[in-house]
């Protein structure tokens, strides 16, 4: 087997072991689902430095091991009171196309599957300003999970 073919293989092996599966938090009561393919890590709250001039979202950067990254409070992105930071928040470390950004959420709860046919997409109505974050609904038992669209959410 060529070396070509090789990587290809470990992609596809790297894909299927992500495929559908979702790294699950919350914000308030509602649940929110991300890729497991952009979670890199999770950690405990850090001290965060504010940078002057960002938007209100942006809670500032961090260093984390020598690497600088960006922190975005995603209860805030949403548009929703701010919270005191407790035990349960934690910052999800994401990396999507060359950015690497923290996103802090009130609490993690699991990486879970979910299958493709009982994902769809959102309502068409804009029930909220949230709605733009939404990528796509996941179904689970008898409640749901909003699966984020981590592109718009990272937008300015």
């Amino acid at each position: 087997m060529s070396s070509d073919n090789s990587t290809e293989q470990l992609e596809n092996d790297v894909e299927d072991t992500t495929k559908d599966r979702y790294m699950t938090f919350n914000i308030e009561s509602e649940k929110y689902g991300l890729e497991i393919a952009f979670v890199k890590e999770i950690i405990e709250m850090i001290p965060i430095t504010r940078v002057p001039g960002s938007p209100e979202y942006v809670e500032g950067i961090i260093n984390l091991r020598g690497d600088i990254i960006g922190v975005v409070d995603v209860r805030k992105r949403f548009g929703k009171q701010p919270k005191a930071y407790d035990e349960q928040t934690c910052i999800i470390v994401v990396e999507y196309q060359e950015y690497v950004l923290g996103l802090i959420v009130d609490s993690v709860n699991e990486v879970m599957t979910i299958e493709e046919e009982r994902v769809q997409a959102p309502p068409s109505a804009k029930l909220s300003q949230l709605n733009q974050y939404i990528r796509n609904i996941g179904q689970l038992g008898d409640g749901v999970v909003l699966l984020l669209d981590l592109e718009r959410l990272l937008q300015g």
